[in-house]
């Protein structure tokens, strides 16, 4: 459901999550990127329908883009081209090699996602033949295509590190693009190095680093994790993914706003019914939420692009990046027709602010459409706050306001 609502741009600023004994009730509250009430009669029918389904048919129709009168970004890998995944160690120059390998290959480029995180890069790239069109399906150019980029990846790294390349042909279940996003940096283990805030903080009131705390709640037979972070769009589904894709179960959970900070609580079991029970697991499930939580964080600044599109588009443009020294820490770039469009977060190779100088070069050489935006890519732009609104330690849990309502609810329908 979060994911439903995440696809359509919608942004989630509080929610209440119920279920247990068979039964559901999750209650969204939600506003479009500008923060205003969704009127859209075609919108709400289609977030109707769409929850309703028990299955996601991924994608938004084209009527409903239409509607929008934007172009809504694809959340899945198209069933018509060719998926590389690929995972290692990142380095300043590595897209810029990636693309130039596909390029030699033959291989289109007609979408590609890319995120950075404690050294770690994994990206998704969707490609077509670069003569023919469509998806590459002979066998011997698959396995060309896959050994040269292992040849790229594994040209900076040392013995025992992990890097992946992986080929997938062209199927109809895939899953949701930054949903395998989170999948691969988690199997890339970038999480080990997560340290956030474990709410002893003396100065907690003023924090902005991510709190994680693990808690088992013996009588109700929940484990309770709360977190505080920065809000910032798509939190929840990030979180979620992360819960999901470690075989948790999520019975009832609330999630709300103060000031610049989410606030998140979460009463969970594992897939077999039980609470966490030892220390090390839940250790790693506040890693993990953190390491979700910031893989999105984007550093640098960013920069709009829409030009024209073209066979090794992405070449060129990561090819400009590095011969002025700056370093790509996430990019999402996609063609529709004859244009490409999408963003880049840049910074110096050292992983400082790049110059605005550099910047401006970088921008002229490129031509088409480029619009440099300032370095405020972690706010939501959903809710309006009082910059008077005082923030202090929360002592009243969103949980316990919600239990009287949720034992009489599940009291008559058993465990």
């Amino acid at each position: 459901m979060v994911q439903v609502l995440t696809d359509l741009d919608l942004v989630i600023s509080k929610s209440y999550i119920c279920s247990d004994g068979g039964w559901l009730m999750d209650v969204f509250h939600v506003r479009d990127q500008l923060g205003k009430k969704i009127t859209d009669e075609t919108l709400n029918l289609y977030i109707q329908q769409e929850l309703c389904d028990t299955r996601r048919r991924g994608g938004v129709p084209k009527e409903l883009q239409t509607c929008h009168k934007r172009k809504l970004r694809p959340c899945h890998i198209s069933t018509e081209h060719t998926a590389l995944e690929i995972t290692g160690r990142d380095r300043p120059g590595l897209m810029s090699d990636i693309s130039a390998a596909l390029y030699e290959l033959g291989c289109h480029i007609t979408a590609a996602v890319a995120w950075t995180h404690n050294g770690r890069m994994a990206c998704i790239i969707q490609v077509e033949d670069g003569l023919k069109g469509g998806p590459i399906m002979v066998q011997k150019r698959l396995a060309l295509v896959q050994e040269k980029l292992e040849i790229v990846v594994e040209g900076h790294h040392e013995n025992g590190d992990k890097r992946s390349v992986l080929l997938t042909a062209p199927a109809a279940d895939r899953t949701h693009t930054e949903r395998r996003l989170h999948q691969m940096m988690y199997a890339d283990k970038d999480y080990e190095p997560c340290q956030g805030c474990d709410g002893s903080c003396r100065h907690w009131n003023g924090c902005k680093k991510t709190h994680v705390t693990v808690e088992t709640c013996k009588e109700k037979g929940y484990s309770l994790v709360n977190l505080r972070s920065r809000d910032r769009n798509k939190l929840l589904f990030d979180t979620v993914c992360a819960l999901t894709d470690m075989q948790y179960v999520v019975f009832h959970a609330a999630v709300s706003l103060k000031g610049s900070m989410a606030n998140q609580e979460y009463f969970i079991r594992r897939q077999d019914g039980c609470s966490l029970v030892s220390e090390t697991e839940s250790r790693k499930l506040a890693q993990c939420l953190v390491a979700a939580i910031e893989r999105r964080v984007s550093h640098g600044v960013r920069l709009d692009i829409c030009t024209e599109n073209k066979m090794g588009l992405l070449w060129y443009l990561t090819r400009v990046f590095r011969e002025n020294g700056l370093s790509i820490t996430r990019t999402e770039i996609g063609t529709h027709g004859e244009r490409a469009s999408g963003c880049f977060y840049v910074t110096d190779a050292s992983g400082n602010d790049a110059n605005p100088r550099t910047v401006e070069l970088v921008r002229q050489q490129i031509g088409g459409s480029v619009l440099v935006v300032n370095k405020c890519p972690n706010s939501s732009l959903s809710v309006s706050r009082s910059s008077g609104e005082m923030e202090e330690r929360p002592r009243f849990s969103l949980g316990n306001l919600l239990w009287s309502q949720l034992e009489r609810l599940t009291s008559s329908f058993g465990h």
